[in-house]
């Protein structure tokens, strides 16, 4: 087995898990909405089609910067996308029945800021983000670094959307205490916003 046939398979894990693990969720009492949500559903999923070279040209593999399908690197590459992957687990089954495929109010919500959550505010988008960026140096190619950018574009947004829903939800006094003292999606990194 190639790192990257490894790889495929732990995303094909990842996302069959979370699809089932949807079935676990409280209900919903307000929702964002889809025009609110538009942009971000869609660089997240025009950065898994150009991660996974689901566009790629011919020339692609041409300009590939390397091609990482053995060998330590690889490895280390497939590590790092289980250890992402770990992340966001732990991040939802930390959440439990408040997650949320969109951007939502669930009954007896409230700001988890505990497990991954005091370690980030978004744990779920910085362990995809992980994932993504460890596929991509295996893939080499300058598409899949541009879907990870893309997929990263549309985590951010999502995120930024998700703090302005829960702020108006929640109240500001409950978020804002929590966003001063854990960064955004990057551990200890903090930048305006």
């Amino acid at each position: 087995m190639t790192p990257l046939v490894a790889i495929y398979l732990l995303w094909l894990v990842w996302i069959t898990s979370w699809i089932v693990a949807a079935m676990w969720v409280s209900p919903t009492i307000k929702h964002a909405g889809l025009g609110r949500e538009l942009l971000y559903r869609l660089l997240v999923f025009a950065g898994y089609v150009f991660l996974f070279g689901f566009v790629s040209t011919r020339y692609d593999m041409l300009y590939r910067v390397w091609r990482t399908q053995s060998g330590t690197l690889g490895w280390i590459m497939v590590a790092l996308v289980a250890i992402g992957f770990t992340f966001s687990w732990w991040a939802r089954i930390h959440l439990g029945p408040l997650w949320s495929s969109s951007v939502t109010r669930k009954s007896s919500h409230r700001v988890i800021d505990t497990g991954p959550y005091s370690v980030v505010r978004h744990p779920i988008y910085t362990g995809i983000t992980l994932a993504a960026l460890a596929t991509a140096i295996v893939h080499g190619a300058p598409t899949s670094f541009f879907g990870v950018a893309l997929m990263t574009t549309g985590w951010y947004v999502k995120a930024r959307l998700e703090e302005r829903f829960l702020r108006e939800e929640l109240g500001p006094e409950a978020y804002d205490a929590y966003a001063r003292r854990v960064a955004m999606l990057v551990p200890f990194v903090r930048w305006p916003g």
